[in-house]
């Protein structure tokens, strides 16, 4: 359940915290485009190491590095489905080319994660909620969505919870072939939705008892405002946009293959 941890606010002091929901948003779909543009390591491992030095200055590594740890069992998967798609395709034989377009592919997931966990990291609900009603998005959808996001590492706790509590038990999870393992799960999952209902009729009736809806003049107490900062950030991420696009038009990025040969 490591891999929630990088979908929960952690309040820290830091110039990255204070920047702008919006700006980093923009931010974060330029490493998006630049990540789906290319299909070699080496741009790639480029936007993974831009990421870096805004971890840092967030004060969020150990977070960062426990979201990523949480991924590597869908990076497996991803890059054995793409060498297996990819040795049957070539006849039965692998290649250099073919390692490499796996290992691109799965790159490419681990940066869209780290660049979302950033996000989330260092974005607070209440300010993600603002910046979805500046973009003129109704209140009701914003409130969802940030409700969501709110309540899906709460549950990944509980879930965690739920599993420790029934492996002390003697529930053994692990064990058995897929199905059974599949099947060992379900004294988790049943307590699981049934506390994913009850908090969702506690806070149904906390937002009836605060009359909400009730007018559609509403007020808040904070107002997002760009800074100094957010010019910096709106600067350099137009750059790596348009490197990126210019990079995956009018240069030819070698391969690990033509690389590798050069090199010898």
């Amino acid at each position: 359940m490591s891999v929630f941890d990088g979908l929960k606010y952690r309040k820290v002091s830091s110039p990255i915290h204070d920047l702008d929901p919006r700006i980093k948003f923009f931010y974060v779909c330029a490493i998006f485009v630049g990540a789906i543009l290319f299909w070699t390591i080496l741009p790639l491992l480029i936007l993974f190491a831009i990421q870096i030095p805004f971890v840092l200055l967030a004060g969020v590594k150990r977070e960062w590095l426990r979201s990523l740890r949480g991924t590597i069992f869908l990076a497996a998967i991803i890059f054995l489905t793409n060498l297996i798609v990819r040795y049957f395709a070539s006849g039965g034989a692998l290649l250099v080319t073919d390692l490499e377009f796996a290992a691109a592919m799965t790159l490419r997931f681990i940066v869209l994660v780290g660049s979302f966990s950033v996000f989330f990291l260092t974005t607070s609900p209440d300010h993600l909620g603002l910046a979805l009603e500046r973009t003129r998005m109704p209140y009701e959808f914003s409130f969802a969505f940030t409700t969501a996001v709110r309540f899906v590492p709460v549950l990944a706790e509980e879930a965690q919870t739920i599993m420790d509590a029934q492996k002390a038990r003697g529930l053994e999870l692990e064990k058995g072939n897929f199905l059974k393992r599949i099947r060992n799960y379900i004294p988790v999952l049943v307590p699981l939705i049934v506390s994913a209902i009850r908090r969702s009729l506690e806070l149904a009736e906390a937002m009836e008892s605060r009359a909400w809806g009730a007018t559609k003049k509403r007020t808040n107490l904070y107002i997002l405002r760009l800074k100094q900062g957010d010019f910096i950030l709106f600067v350099i991420t137009i750059v790596i946009l348009m490197v990126t696009v210019y990079v995956r038009i009018y240069i030819d990025v070698p391969g690990l293959s033509q690389f590798l040969s050069g090199v010898s």
